[in-house]
């Protein structure tokens, strides 16, 4: 049974402000040097979670473990290549996970079966286009993973969320950007750097939940990011992306700026924090 909502007589206008920060954003990455950097980001991803040994998944999971039992049954929306899934399949009784993206779903598919998770049930469809009435009290734990960036409409998000569980929900976000990335942002549009890359979701669903009247549970964790030095300008061209174009000279001119940050072994490595907030639901 999902709670009553309160009546506040004044409420804060994160709407303008999130809406600002989404139009201000040119739709998406602009990635014109490379047609398949999309397929080689989304394999560059799965391969750090796993070479990582799922670190951030298994932080978030062992949060979750501590109000959780182990036959729960779980919802995950937008598993990616399972960074949580994997892990908190070892968990928990069982997993559903949604995910709109046939690319994601090939390497959670993929990763389940290496990792032995045969627990977990995927469903290749659009969150906000799934069936309220379907879902309805369906789920112990209802949860999403640096997930809010994709979502136009916060509250309707937050409210089926709210509907699917009988129990709890939970939203893990990154919190903060590194500094390199800014820098290059600075240095590629000569703007300075005013707070483009930080992730917005968390806070503006903290506002809207207390609103609402619900009482958040807020943890947070860092864990240990290791790209080479392709998959380091992919990544950060993916965020200067949403801003500018990235042709060939631009993304040599990021390379030629992020190189001289890697290690001895021509790595990146980065300590990067993570904010987990969950609340009951009825």
């Amino acid at each position: 049974m999902i709670g009553e909502k309160r009546a506040l007589k004044y409420r804060i206008n994160w709407k303008d402000a999130r809406q600002a920060i989404l139009k201000e954003r040119i739709g998406g990455p602009g990635l014109r040097f490379d047609p398949d950097i999309k397929t080689k980001s989304a394999a560059e991803f799965s391969k750090r979670i796993k070479e990582g040994e799922y670190e951030y998944g298994r932080k978030a999971a062992a949060i979750f473990s501590g109000f959780l039992n182990p036959s729960a049954h779980v919802l995950e929306i937008g598993p990616g290549p399972g960074t949580v899934t994997v892990p908190l399949s070892k968990k928990v009784g069982a997993i559903t996970c949604i995910d709109l993206s046939l690319r994601n779903i090939a390497h959670l598919e993929k990763n389940l079966q290496e990792a032995s998770c045969d627990n977990v049930d995927v469903i290749h469809k659009n969150w906000l286009r799934t069936d309220d009435v379907e879902l309805k009290d369906g789920y112990d734990l209802v949860f999403c993973s640096h997930f809010l960036w994709m979502i136009p409409d916060l509250e309707e998000h937050l409210e089926k969320m709210e509907n699917a569980s009988r129990k709890y929900c939970a939203i893990v976000q990154p919190a903060g950007r590194g500094g390199l990335v800014k820098e290059v942002y600075a240095r590629i549009t000569g703007n300075e750097y005013a707070g483009e890359f930080e992730p917005d979701g968390d806070y503006f669903a903290y506002v809207v939940l207390r609103e609402w009247g619900r009482l958040l549970n807020v943890s947070h964790f860092s864990f240990t990011n290791t790209m080479t030095l392709e998959e380091k300008v992919h990544s950060t061209a993916s965020f200067v992306g949403r801003f500018v174009e990235v042709d060939e000279g631009v993304a040599a001119r990021i390379r030629e700026l992020v190189l001289p940050h890697a290690g001895e072994d021509g790595t990146f490595v980065e300590t990067n924090d993570v904010v987990v907030m969950w609340w009951e639901v009825a």
